[in-house]
């Protein structure tokens, strides 16, 4: 049980010592990152959605028993 807990112990302490050396962005650098990781998410939707559409017209046109 003792060396479990060592084993934790020593798992936590490397955990904050790594988290530590995380450098973290800045506001204005993470709204940037922020708006275009948005901007990209909602343009690619809009594609699907197009080809959705799309094919879902064509496949109508399809003569179907």
């Amino acid at each position: 049980m003792g060396e479990a807990s060592a084993t934790k112990r020593s798992w936590w302490k490397e955990f904050k010592g790594d988290f530590k050396k995380i450098i973290w962005p800045d506001k204005k650098s993470l709204f940037k990152q922020t708006t275009v990781v948005l901007l990209v998410t909602i343009f690619i939707g809009v594609i699907i959605t197009i080809l959705d559409l799309i094919l879902k017209f064509g496949i109508g046109l399809l003569p179907l028993k």
